[in-house]
Formats: structure tokens, C-alpha cells, sequence
């Protein structure tokens, strides 16, 4: 062959290439070539080439010898990244980069490609895709040209790589662009490209760091051979699929494979997928795809049909299975191996289900048009995503080969997969052509010198460069769509200029549409209007915009803040936007002259103000007189920042509040709503931790964050947490209970407050877990570093102190809590705009009465102002603080009544009416600091209104839908208000009486309105009776009025007698409910529920209504439930249970109260669960409307209040309570005394009380139900009967033996502990024992012994019993025999032992161990058990003995253990005061005989 002589590009002297000298030559001398010469010659390149060139865009950094670019500021810029090859590229090389670093602040990525400009000279435009005279561009899916898309959906979507994957671009020996990614040729992009090509890299958006790794031919290239090889398999491969198709396809693309089930038919080019006879078929429809999944692809579909004949819908998922040799099944939940699907909303895993709840979207309520997709992540971790969002982790650990899968199954007839993966992404291509347009765009601009003269700006005025739609008039002042009702969008409008900083551009809204949804839209632009491409919608638009649209702030494209402030959709013409951009580089926007506080920060200077005419906006102008505007008002507590009720205001203003809200980083059960503003724990039946939400900033001095509790679920236990953290969202691995935290973080659990998951202090001032829907929660860090939480606007007090000055404020959705959103005092009402009326003769009119008439109080909100002697009130500024009252309190049956004068429709909302307890004279006079802003949020006293349709006590919801909405009154219309004699608040509108809206409500009550929204001005129309005569309506049974009365028991001699009501039960009744007795009993016969009960009878005030417990069934668990339901229960649907029924119920279970199935009491009276058969309970409503519980007779104390009139008693005989019967000897309660039934309890507390002794012989107490039985004292007398001791011991009155099981000293009520003696000493009571009283001495001295002398206790053995009753007098441990003493002699039998005067001297009394507490002498030590059989049930129980003395002071020594316990006994004595010694004869009493079985 020839000799071959290297070139001398290649040896480095001249940096541009020219024709290869081998190009002609013979076979042999190119295999010469390539067997010598080719690893050279691509040494040679890759070291002249794998390199970037020096000049590059303004924001790129170069380093590591030009081989690494970097975009600086990368969080502030998206754009101004382009580097470009040192050199040109040579053919078949592929100019290889790495992704090195990304961010997530931005949308799209890196783009990469060619072009013909030589970067010497190049001016570098903003991004790759406005390069111009020969420039091939790949931007995410596309292929673009010059800046326009030659190419969608090809090869692999760049946005979608990750760091460390490798991107190439090379230019074949065809003149062909092909791009690489990982090593993987994704195939032609472009042909007819020329030969000298730069490598061109964009680092856009989310791509911020590239380094170069490679530029030279891929491995299989090396020679001309290869190359031949590799131009037949793109030619046959690739274009065999369809290039001529236009939508080029490649076989790198995800296709459905040829292989699938029977009744699939494929079409556009395999991307297609659908199932034949759909109404005849319902499976067989399983297809997979061509080539497995690679990590983080994204395989998606679109739902192109459904037939609605199929239950069941689309199933998808990932299978290791290869479809070539997959024998398909009817239906892919049919594999038992290597399969992952999710169906409907679980995720089976080789058929079998592994997660029932996945999500909370089910895919068989999926519609037409929605995208299913899933990725498997480089972990190995499945993700599922709907309309692309991420559903979270499906499975771990997903093997690392496995075929995407659909199943057309049941509804799902066809679908199409998706290449570009959302909507945005073609928005962002979309702009890329806009932005080629106009290569300046996004660019900061030099400020422009507007005003030659400084006091004559240049006039903003619309550009002339509008939306196709639109059209400029009025010199430029006005912008409009012609053909508003023709089109909806396409009115894109900017300004003529760059807004100077702190220059507001405002319009006005002219003329409005009401055909279309949405509308205007405002913000600003860095894009220049004379170059710009205006696009349909603004929001369109990817680069340098922020747009606020409805209530919320859009930047680029995407949502930034939701619920931002007033809603746009909402405004009506003559309304106004704004928007200025301030020198802080902050972004602000205007309704009505109102701010709305800042949107967006970093906003470059020189940015254009935007309006799209959108959708209902037709025509607006440019206000330029806004030096003429009034100033805006100054009080945060106005407008739309109003503050909550009684909560303090932050110190930052209004502006500072309106941007808390919840971040969007939260705990994994978590979901954000409502723009940031409502946090729920989703699944919450199921899960019910890993539910924290934080706060999106921290709280500055002094602010509030507060919350509303919105919804709760009676499943769990514990609730809410609440708290601060120091620890930033981003930094915060949520774990699944706050308190888990051990650095930095400060919670409120319950009444705990816990710093770093360690109880700090117990006992706050406030018990989150008590509280309900409805509740508000607060929490403040003061400037001192204290930490405050508030309930309810009311401020419990520091909870700990030393926080640092930067904390997050925390919520942990926990237990019972579900749902709660961040208060008005953390971001603005809605004042949208109410448009129905209601005319006069909607109603009757009646004339109101004679008589003098109402006036207002001189106390009233301070935007009022009183005209015609305080007849009439007029609100005078804002929309809020409009409250006015009654000057007098209502008397029974008055009516108030306004007439509406006056309304303003540039605000929501209406009217307010009600009733309030407060009295307006004891308000202060400063108007400005005694009033809340709206009658809604006014809580200091028990106030009742009526705002809509919705009644709320105390701000809390009780009805909807009541009657006539008063959002709806207008000019005319009259609204009265009056307190009926059964205590009810009826509502009159234009003198109809729209019926009771509330229950309850307390005597002594002044008529409260609140001009609210949009209602200005009222006048009074009402008048009061003159003729108040006495002699004709009965005296008002007030408080005050009453009190006298009381004081004298002598009934009136014309009082009558009150004839209490006989109760039955009502024949409406659980199905499992059988009555007899004349309706008194009432027995379950079957099951365990359905055994609901309810009288038939209302139950009146001051009557207790009392039933006994007569059967149990100790086969369940469980036991009754009982209280009051407020409605008539003649046509009530039993439920299964009584915690089913929800309206208007009081229910008392186990040891707590539901009201409408929510708790809302715990640790009330005894555990009903724990009542034994004989127990009598009863209902009593007093006059003030609270609902008592009884036992036995006993009060338990006040359960619920506001019980409404009428009432019904309701009893749930459930699990274990099978009958009941109403006791017939009705007692009514009205504050009697009931001093003879006192306990044991009752008359130890009374008899010594600090140290005051009792002027009575004392003797043991009546038990308070003789003839109630308790199963364990049974147990325990029938020990006691095995024992053989002699009746004489004991008491013959039965009545003085007490049972202290749990059942049984809570029903008495009984206390813990007890002082005893002189000087008073504590002892406890012997719970869990069962007391059988010894026969005592009768005469005063001995009975004098048990007022001074003390209680204390002694454990011995059964052996001993015997001999400590014969000779009256206890044992030491040693002696536990009756043979270790000599007989004491006795008077008689059963008296205490007295020693003859001349008698011989005795031996020493022994050393005797007492305690004041049975914890101590009842340990085993003391008190061995014993076993035996009992006789009726033949069970085998374990019991010990004990005695209860008294011990005279004086006698004995205190001293610590002598068992060298160290741990606490009994939490009242410490270990070095428990034993008690005595060694003194005559020094201690027999009292009774304790009895403990188990």
C-alpha cells in the first residue's frame, strides 16, 4: 500500500480540519489505517477536543482546564449557562458531558446540540434555543432548529435525567445529529447538517454544573467498516419505524411490544394500545413494553376511552417477565410471580394484596384524559403517579429489570403512552421557540433613562405589541378583546415601559363578559413586549413572569402561593388590580387600593407590567392618577387582614401575617390544602401518626400562629400536638411523632410541655387532648424568648423559656385530631361579592308594634356611628367592627327588629344577628378595644347568631341551612331577633318567624347586630310595650329575681305541688329490644348491640329520671351507655349503637361524655363499665340546662351543659347490661341536702379538716345502696365463710362492711386519701380489699378513739386470724402462732382484754408492724396468700388477710422499711415514713377485717 503521512490538523498545526488524505485509498490501506493509526488519531482528537471553549455565557464559571462550567447564582437564574466545544466538532464524535449538579428551584434542564457560529465572535444569546444561522438544539423531548421545533417527542426526555448521567451530541459521516444519553444512541435528530459544527450545552433551569468527559467516536465506530454497519442499522432500523411518519420514533423509544393479549389491537406506530369487543369482553386486554424500564423513566399513559358497562377499570404496574416469552394471562393479577400492580387504589404484589390504601386516588374512578404513570427510582423504589402527581413509594426494593404493564381491564378499553410526561414541559418548548424569537428575553435590561425632565415621567401606557385578540385605544390607555364573547384568551397586554421600582401600575376593570370562567390576570414580565411572542394565556409562559391569577401567584408558570389573597375570578367592573415592584426587589399586588402583601421576592429590576384580558375580563384601563388615591388604612385588624377574636395581633402588621402558611414539606400521611392555609391527615381511620405540618417561615416576636381545629375522629387516643421547632423544614427528617425529636424542638402534649421528647413540666395550663372541633390553638415566641400557647385567644401562660430567636411553629395532626387550618389572623378574609337578592314581597310585612321605641346602645364597634337619637346605625368605614346592641336587655317574647337602609355591593357577606350575655355597660368606652371585628368572633360571653344560614354558639356551628340566608337581603328588607319563653332564639325576616335557630339560651340577654359586608346602614323599627303590668305576666324567674325565694324552704301557699312526669319507654327501640312491665323494663334478647332505648316521654327540668341495672352477661365486654337526645325520637333510625347517632346528643360512656359522637369530657363519675348488677343510675337536667349523672342517689357533678328543652333520656344496653327498669319512686332534685346518704369517705373528710374536730360521737356510716351486690364482695364474704370464724366477731349489720373494688369506690365518690386523728394524720383508703366490720365497744370512750386516734393497717397471716380475734390484740411477724403467747384475760368474749388490778404482770406486748397504707402491709411478706377453691364457681383464687386499727398517737414510732425496699410504695408516704412500730399493749383497736382475692 501507500505510505501514509499524518496530517497536520492532526499534529496540531492547524486547528481546523480538513479532508481526510485516505479517503480514496483501497480497502487494504484503510484496514492499515485503522489497525495502526486509529488509536492515535483518537488520542489526538479527544485531547484537542474534550474541552470548553473561553467564552461563554455571562453567568458561567470555568474550571478544572476549561473541562467544568458552572452557572452561577444558580437559585436567582435559570438562563445565561451556554458554553460551547474549544473546538469544532469532528464527524463521528460524540462530544460527551456529565451532569454534575441540579437544583429544583426551576423547570427544564440542560439542552445540548450544534451549531455553525463560530463562539469567537458569537454575541451569546439568554439560552441555546435562540442561537440563529445554523444551530440544532435538543430541549427536553424536541428537536429545535434555528429556535423552531423541526422534532417532538424524540428520544429521551432530558429534563428527566438526573445527576451523573452522561449526554452527548455527535454529527455522523452522513451529516446526520445524533444524541447519546449513557452511552445509548438515541437516533437521528436532524440530517443535512454541514460539516464544521461547534458541541453546544446549555445549562438551563435545573442543570447548574457540567463537566466534559469525552469527545471522540463511540467503541463500535472505529473505522469505516463500522461506520457502513452502523448506517444499515439506522437506516433499516429507524427508518423502518416509520421516519417519514413525521413523529419519528426510534428504537429507543417506550413502545408497547408486538407481543399482547389476545384481544389487543396496536396502532400509531405501537404507542397505542386498545381492547377489541369492549362490550362484550372484559379482560384479555394486558399488553407490556417493548424494552425494560431504566431508572427514574417514566412510563405513562393517557386514558383515551372508557365504556361504562365494567366494574373494575385500568390496572398498571412493572413485571420482570419478558413479553417474548410471557404466556399472557386474562387478566396480569392472574401472574404469581415477578409482578407489582396497582388496582383500583392498593397495590397487589404477584396477585396478592400488599397495600389495601395506597392512595387516595382509586384508578376505577380515573376519566378519560387522565395520565397514569409510574417510575422505578434508582433505590429500587416503586413510585405510581396520577395526572403526575406522586403517590409515594408503592414498593422497595422492585427488581432491577421489569417491563412497564397495563391492563385494559373492566371499563378501560384504549390508551396511548405519553413521551412528554406533562404539560408544563411543553409549555417550556413552547416558550424555547418564543425565547429563539427574541433572543433578549429574559435578560436583565440596563435601566432606561425615562425622564429627561425629572418632573415629567414618561406616561405608562399599554405597548402596542398585544395578544392576537386584543386591541389598543384611547391613546394607549386602554386595552380590550373585541370579540370578548367569541374568544376567552389570547388579550395578553404589557406595558410600554419598565416599572421603576416602587411604581404601582393599577387598572381599572371597564367591561366584563359573564360567558366564560376566570379572569383578569396581572403581574409582571422581564420580557421586552417589542420583541416577544405574546403567548394565548401569560401563565404560558416559562421564563421572567409572575402573575397573579385568582387568589393565586404564579412564577414561570408554576403555582408559588396559593390562597394569596383576593380572588380575581371574583371581582366585577369598576373593581381595580395593581401590582409594584418595590427597590427590596419584593413583588406586591392591589385589589381596590388594598395590599394584598408581598408574592414573590428577587424580582429583577426593569420588569414590565402584564395584563391578560382573560376569560370574563373584556376591557381595562390604566389608572395613572395614584397620587390621588386615599392612603390606606393603617390597622391591621381591618380588611382583609383581620385578627382573630381575643388572639393577640402581631406586632409585624397585617402584611407580615398573610404569608404563614404550612410548608410544603410535611409528614408522610400528611396533605396540604387550601393554598397552604388546611393541613388533614389523610386515611385517618387507618393511621394516626407521621401527620407533622410546620409552619412555612419562622415566626418573628410577638406573632401569633394560630390554628382551628376542623375536624376529629373518636378512634384514637391523644390528639393534637403543638409546639416549635428550631430545626428548618428542608433540614427536618419527619419522623412519626414530633415528640420523637431529641434536638431543638419544643412541644405541648396533652398538658405535658416536652423539649427534645423529654417531659420538661406537667400540668399546663391547658389540655389539648380535652379539646374539640372548633378550638382554636395558638402558639407565640416572645421577644423575651418565652413561649406562649393560647386557647382560644386566651393566653395560658409561659410554657418555657430560653427559645432561640428563629422557630418554626409545629403541628402535629395526631390521634384523634384529622383536620385543622391556619386562623384569620394569619391571612386575609375573602371579601368576594354577593349577587342575589331578595325582594319585599318575598315575605309577609307586618307592622311592627306600638309602643316606645328600641334603641342602640352607645356602645358599639367602632366604624358605627348612631343617627336619630340611636335609632339608626351607620357603618362608616371598612366592612368590619359593626356591632351595635340593644340599649336594654330583652324581655320575654320582645321582638328587635332593623330595617336594612343601606348597602354597599363591593363587599360580601351580610348582615348579622343574634343574642349576647354581655352587657354593653360593662364594656370599656374606648370603642376600639372592647369589640371584636365581627359579631361571628365575638366570644367573651356567651353570644348566639345567626350569619347566613348557619347558627354558631360561641363561634361554633350549630345548624345549618337554618331558614332565609341573610347574605341575600337587601335594601328594605327587615330582620328581627326575639327570646322565646322556652328559652329558644327565633329569627323574623320581614316578620316572618323563621322558627327556633337556637336552644338554651340563657334569661337576661341584650339583641346584638353586626353590620357586616355589605349591609352599611339599619334603622329600628321594633318598639317596646309600655304596659309591662305586673299584674299580667308572671315575673321573670331570673337569678336575681329567684334568690330570695331560694333562701326561704317554705314553699308559697300557692305554689303547686309538683307532680313529677311518669316515664315509660317509648315503643320505638332497637331491634334487639323486647319491653314488658307496662314499658318500664326493657331487655336486649339478642346479640350484643341494637339495644337502643328511649323514653317517651320528655324529660322536664329538675326531675331525675332513674333506672336500675337488673341483668348482666359477663360473656361480653363492655357495658351500658346512657344520656339525652334533643329531638323527638317518634320516627328516629336506631343505629346499632348510641356513638352512632350524631344530632343533638349527650352521651355518657364508660368514664367519659360524647356530645355528637365527640368526646368532649374524660375521667367523669365511675366507669359505667364497672357498675355490678343492683346499680341504680339516673338523669337530671337543673334549671340552668346541665345534664347530672346519679349513682345510687349520688350527684356525680355537672356532665354537659346547654342541654336543650325538650329532651329525652337515652339508654344503650350494650355488651354486658342486657335489662334495666325505671324506678318508679320519681325523686325530684332541686337542691335538697342529702346528707343521710353520706359514705365513708364523705363523713372521714368531714370529721377532720385542717385540724377541726368533730362535737359528735362518730359511728361507722349506713352504706350507701344495702341492696346493691358486687360479685367481688360475694367472693370475698364466701372466703370469709371458709375461714369458720365466729359470727361474734363481727357486726351484725351487714350494712357496714365496704367493698373497695374500683367498681365500688368510685360509685361512692370516695377519695384516695384521709386524714384522721389529733394531732390529723393521712392514711389511705384500702382499695382492692374488701372490709368486714369487727363488733366495737359502744360507750364514749371507745368511740371517742376513733375521732383522735389514727388509721393504720396490719397484714398477717390466715393461721393468725383465729388468735388476734380471741385475744383482741395483733401479732408480731415472728408470732405467728397461737402458741407463742400466753393467754391475755378477757372480760368477755369480744371485748378488748383489761388487766386485773392485782394480777401478775404480763409478758411484753410484741414488737407490731403497722402501716397507713395497705400497699405496704398487704405485701406478701406481711400477708402470705393462700389458695382456695371457691364453692360456687369452682375457680381457684389466691387471697390475703388484713386488719384496720386504730392506733392511738403517741403509741407508735414512724421509721423507714424494714424490708430495704427502695422503690415508692404509695406515692403519698415516702418509704422512710411507711412502718409504723408499736410495741404498747392497748395502743392500737381492731376496727374491721380486710379480705383481698384474686
Amino acid at each position: 500500500g501507500k505510505k501514509y503521512t499524518l496530517p497536520a490538523w492532526v499534529s496540531g498545526e492547524n486547528p481546523y480540519p480538513r479532508p481526510d488524505p485516505m479517503a480514496s485509498c483501497p480497502q487494504a490501506t484503510l484496514h492499515c489505517r485503522k489497525t495502526k493509526l486509529a488509536v492515535v488519531h483518537r488520542a489526538a482528537r479527544a485531547k484537542m477536543a474534550a474541552e470548553l471553549h473561553s467564552r461563554s455565557g455571562k453567568l458561567i464559571g470555568l474550571s478544572n482546564s476549561n473541562r467544568t462550567a458552572q452557572r452561577n447564582q444558580p437559585v436567582q437564574e435559570f438562563n445565561h449557562g451556554l458554553v460551547l466545544s474549544r473546538e469544532p466538532l469532528r464527524d463521528r464524535d460524540v462530544f460527551t458531558v456529565r451532569i454534575d449538579k441540579k437544583v429544583n428551584s426551576w423547570s427544564g434542564s440542560i439542552e445540548i446540540g450544534v451549531t455553525a457560529l463560530d463562539p469567537a465572535g458569537l454575541e451569546f444569546p439568554s439560552s441555546a434555543t435562540g442561537l440563529k444561522g445554523g444551530s440544532w438544539i435538543v430541549s427536553g423531548c424536541s428537536v429545535l432548529k434555528d429556535g423552531r421545533s423541526v422534532l417532538e417527542e424524540y428520544g429521551r426526555d432530558l429534563d428527566q435525567l438526573g445527576e451523573g448521567d452522561h449526554v452527548g451530541i455527535q454529527r455522523n459521516g452522513k451529516g446526520e445529529l445524533h444524541l447519546w444519553v449513557n452511552g445509548q444512541d438515541c437516533g437521528t435528530a436532524a440530517s443535512g447538517l454541514p460539516s464544521r459544527l461547534w458541541a453546544v450545552v446549555d445549562l438551563y433551569g435545573k442543570c447548574t454544573q457540567v463537566t466534559v468527559v469525552s469527545c471522540e467516536p463511540p467503541p463500535e465506530m472505529d473505522g469505516e467498516e463500522d461506520e457502513e454497519v452502523e448506517d444499515e442499522i439506522v437506516s433499516g432500523g429507524v427508518a423502518g419505524l416509520g421516519v417519514a411518519g413525521g413523529g419519528m420514533t426510534t428504537n429507543d423509544a417506550l413502545l408497547f411490544h408486538e407481543k399482547c393479549g389476545t384481544l389487543i389491537k396496536l396502532s400509531n406506530n405501537n404507542k397505542t394500545a386498545e381492547r377489541r369487543r369492549p362490550l362484550d369482553e372484559f379482560n384479555n386486554g394486558v399488553v407490556m413494553t417493548n424494552r425494560p424500564l431504566r431508572n427514574n423513566e417514566m412510563f405513562e399513559i393517557h386514558i383515551d376511552k372508557l365504556v361504562d358497562k365494567w366494574s373494575g377499570s385500568i390496572e398498571i404496574g412493572v413485571t420482570t417477565h419478558n413479553p417474548n416469552n410471557l404466556d399472557y394471562p386474562a387478566t396480569m393479577t392472574n401472574l404469581r410471580s415477578g409482578t407489582i400492580m396497582m388496582s383500583g387504589c392498593g397495590i397487589l404484589t404477584n396477585g396478592k394484596g400488599t397495600r389495601r390504601e395506597y392512595c387516595e386516588f382509586s384508578l376505577d374512578e380515573l376519566q378519560e384524559g387522565d395520565h397514569i404513570g409510574l417510575m422505578r427510582k434508582v433505590s429500587g423504589a416503586l413510585h405510581f403517579y396520577i395526572n403526575g402527581i406522586d403517590q409515594g413509594v408503592a414498593a422497595n426494593q422492585t427488581p432491577g429489570v421489569v417491563y412497564g404493564v397495563v391492563d385494559l381491564y373492566g371499563m378501560a378499553v384504549k390508551v396511548t403512552i405519553i413521551h412528554n410526561h406533562n404539560h408544563s414541559d411543553r409549555l417550556r418548548r413552547n416558550n424555547a421557540i418564543m425565547r429563539a424569537l427574541s433572543p433578549d428575553v429574559g435578560r436583565p435590561r440596563p435601566a432606561l433613562s425615562l425622564t429627561p425632565e425629572p418632573d415629567v415621567p414618561e406616561r405608562l401606557l399599554f405597548h402596542l405589541n398585544c395578544g392576537q385578540k386584543a386591541a389598543i385605544i384611547s391613546d394607549g390607555r386602554t386595552a380590550l378583546r373585541p370579540h370578548a364573547t367569541d374568544d376567552f384568551n389570547h388579550g395578553v397586554v404589557l406595558s410600554n415601559r419598565p416599572l421603576h421600582s416602587n411604581e404601582v401600575f393599577q387598572v381599572r376593570i371597564d367591561k366584563m363578559v359573564d360567558k366564560w370562567a376566570g379572569s383578569i390576570e396581572i403581574g409582571v414580565t422581564t420580557h421586552n413586549p417589542a420583541y416577544l411572542q405574546l403567548p394565548s394565556t401569560m401563565t404560558n409562559l416559562r421564563s421572567g413572569t409572575w402573575m397573579m391569577t385568582g387568589n393565586g401567584v404564579m412564577h414561570n408558570g408554576t403555582t408559588i402561593l396559593d390562597e394569596y389573597g383576593h380572588n380575581l375570578d371574583r371581582l366585577k367592573a369598576g373593581d381595580t388590580v395593581g401590582v409594584v415592584r418595590k427597590e427590596d426587589g419584593s413583588l406586591h399586588f392591589f385589589v381596590n387600593g388594598v395590599p394584598q402583601g408581598p408574592a414573590a421576592w428577587n424580582v429583577p429590576p426593569s420588569v414590565y407590567a402584564v395584563v391578560d384580558l382573560y376569560g370574563q375580563a373584556a376591557q381595562a384601563t390604566i389608572m395613572d392618577d395614584m397620587a390621588d388615591l386615599p392612603p390606606l388604612p393603617d390597622d391591621s385588624s381591618e380588611g382583609p387582614t383581620a385578627m382573630s377574636p381575643g388572639s393577640p395581633c402581631s406586632v409585624s402588621g397585617a402584611t407580615a401575617a398573610n404569608d404563614l402558611r404550612f410548608h410544603q414539606l410535611h409528614g408522610t400521611n400528611a396533605v396540604i390544602t387550601n393554598g397552604g392555609r388546611t393541613a388533614l391527615r389523610q386515611n385517618c381511620r387507618s393511621e394516626f401518626n407521621d401527620a407533622i405540618v410546620i409552619s412555612n417561615r419562622c415566626l418573628r416576636d410577638g406573632e401569633l400562629f394560630e390554628i382551628v381545629i376542623q375536624k376529629m375522629v373518636d378512634r384514637w387516643s391523644g390528639s393534637i400536638e403543638a409546639g416549635v421547632t428550631a430545626i428548618r423544614p428542608e433540614e427536618l427528617e419527619f419522623p412519626n411523632t414530633m415528640t420523637d425529636i431529641d434536638y431543638d424542638t419544643w412541644m405541648l402534649s396533652g398538658t405535658a410541655i416536652m423539649q427534645d421528647g423529654n417531659t420538661m413540666r406537667n400540668n399546663y395550663g391547658c389540655d389539648l387532648d380535652s379539646l374539640t372541633t372548633g378550638s382554636r390553638i395558638g402558639m407565640m415566641r416572645k421577644a423575651t424568648g418565652d413561649l406562649h400557647y393560647f386557647i382560644n385567644g386566651l393566653d395560658q401562660g409561659v410554657a418555657c423559656t430560653g427559645l432561640p430567636p428563629e422557630v418554626y411553629a409545629v403541628i402535629d395532626l395526631y390521634g384523634q385530631c384529622v383536620q385543622v387550618s391556619i386562623t384569620s389572623s394569619s391571612g386575609p378574609l375573602d371579601n368576594s361579592l354577593c349577587t342575589s337578592n331578595i325582594t319585599e314581597k318575598s315575605f309577609p310585612i307586618h307592622s311592627p308594634v306600638a309602643g316606645v321605641a328600641h334603641h342602640l346602645h352607645s356602645k358599639h364597634g367602632k366604624n358605627v356611628v348612631l343617627l336619630g337619637d340611636g335609632c339608626q346605625a351607620l357603618r362608616v368605614d371598612g366592612y368590619a367592627h359593626g356591632i351595635v346592641f340593644s340599649a336594654k336587655e330583652l324581655k320575654t317574647n320582645e321582638v328587635f327588629e332593623v330595617k336594612i337602609n343601606k348597602v354597599d355591593d363591593r363587599w360580601s357577606g351580610s348582615l348579622h344577628v343574634g343574642l349576647t350575655t354581655l352587657q354593653p355597660p360593662d364594656l370599656p368606652s374606648c370603642p376600639l378595644s372592647g369589640l371584636s371585628p365581627s359579631l361571628t368572633q365575638l366570644r367573651s360571653k356567651v353570644t348566639w347568631v345567626l350569619a347566613g344560614s348557619e347558627v354558631r354558639r360561641n363561634g361554633v356551628l350549630q345548624r345549618q341551612n337554618y331558614g332565609c340566608s341573610l347574605d341575600r337581603l337587601t335594601v328594605g328588607n327587615r330582620v328581627g331577633v326575639k327570646r322565646c319563653s322556652d328559652d329558644t332564639m327565633h329569627i323574623l325576616i320581614d316578620g316572618e318567624d323563621m322558627g327556633p335557630a337556637a336552644t338554651a339560651v340563657a334569661k337576661n340577654v341584650y339583641a346584638v347586630l353586626d353590620l357586616y359586608g355589605k349591609v352599611t346602614a339599619v334603622s329600628i323599627v321594633s318598639s317596646t310595650l309600655v304596659e309591662d303590668s305586673e299584674s299580667v305576666k308572671a315575673p321573670s324567674l331570673s337569678p336575681d329575681s329567684c334568690r330570695e325565694g331560694e333562701e326561704d324552704s317554705t314553699p308559697c301557699e300557692n305554689e303547686p305541688a309538683l307532680v313529677p312526669t311518669v316515664m315509660t319507654f317509648l315503643e320505638n327501640h332497637g331491634k334487639n329490644i323486647q319491653l314488658s312491665n307496662q314499658n318500664l323494663t326493657a331487655a336486649r334478647v339478642s346479640s350484643y348491640n341494637q339495644g337502643l332505648l328511649v323514653t317517651a316521654q320528655a324529660l322536664p327540668r329538675q326531675q331525675l329520671f332513674q333506672f336500675q341495672i337488673d341483668r348482666l352477661n359477663s360473656s361480653w365486654t363492655s357495658s351500658l351507655s346512657l344520656g339525652v337526645i334533643g329531638h323527638s325520637p317518634d320516627r328516629l333510625n336506631f343505629p346499632s349503637t348510641a356513638c352512632c347517632l350524631k344530632r343533638s346528643v349527650w352521651l355518657l360512656q364508660r368514664d367519659s361524655v360524647f356530645h355528637n359522637s365527640l368526646k368532649i369530657c374524660e375521667n367523669y363519675g365511675p366507669n359505667l363499665d364497672t357498675c355490678p348488677e343492683g346499680t341504680i343510675l339516673g338523669l337530671l337536667v337543673d334549671s340552668s340546662g346541665c345534664l347530672h349523672l346519679f349513682v345510687n342517689g349520688m350527684d356525680q357533678g355537672i356532665a354537659a351543659q346547654d342541654i336543650p328543652s325538650p329532651c329525652y333520656p337515652l339508654i344503650d344496653l350494650y355488651g354486658q347490661c342486657e335489662q334495666v327498669t325505671i324506678v318508679t319512686n320519681h325523686v325530684s332534685v332541686v337542691g335538697g341536702e342529702r346528707g343521710d346518704m353520706r359514705c365513708q369517705g364523705d363523713m372521714e373528710k368531714a370529721d377532720m379538716v385542717d385540724g377541726i374536730k368533730e362535737s359528735v360521737c362518730w359511728t361507722p356510716p349506713p352504706e350507701v345502696n344495702p341492696n346493691k351486690t358486687c360479685e367481688y364482695q360475694a367472693l370475698c364474704s364466701r372466703f370469709k365463710e371458709l375461714l369458720a370464724l365466729p359470727d361474734g366477731y363481727f357486726n351484725e349489720d351487714a350494712k357496714y362492711n365496704l367493698c373497695y373494688c374500683e367498681s365500688c369506690h368510685k360509685l361512692r365518690g370516695d377519695e384516695a386519701y384521709y386524714k384522721r386523728g389529733e394531732p390529723p394524720r393521712d392514711y389511705a383508703l384500702p382499695f382492692g380489699w374488701c372490709r368486714f366490720a369487727l363488733r366495737i365497744k359502744t360507750h364514749c370512750e371507745v368511740s371517742n378513739a376513733f375521732k383522735k386516734w389514727h388509721i393504720a393497717y396490719h397484714g398477717t397471716s390466715v393461721g393468725s386470724l383465729r388468735c388476734i380475734l380471741d385475744h383482741n390484740q395483733l401479732l408480731s411477724a415472728e408470732s405467728s402462732s397461737i402458741f407463742s403467747l400466753s393467754p391475755v384475760k378477757t372480760e368477755d368474749h369480744g371485748s378488748y382484754g383489761e388487766p386485773e388490778e392485782n394480777s401478775a404482770p404480763e409478758r411484753e406486748i410484741p414488737r407490731v408492724q403497722l402501716s397507713p397504707t395497705m400497699r405496704y402491709s398487704g405485701l406478701e411478706v406481711f400477708a402470705p396468700k393462700v389458695q382456695f377453691r371457691d364453692p360456687r364457681s369452682l375457680r381457684c383464687h389466691q387471697a390475703q388477710v388484713g386488719f384496720q386499727v386504730c392506733v392511738r398517737p403517741g403509741s407508735y414510732k414512724v421509721g423507714p422499711t424494714s424490708l430495704g425496699i427502695s422503690e415508692p410504695l404509695d406515692p403519698r408516704f415516702s418509704n422512710a415514713e411507711i412502718e409504723w412500730i408499736t410495741k404498747e399493749k392497748g395502743g392500737t383497736l381492731l376496727y374491721g377485717l380486710l379480705i383481698r382475692v384474686e
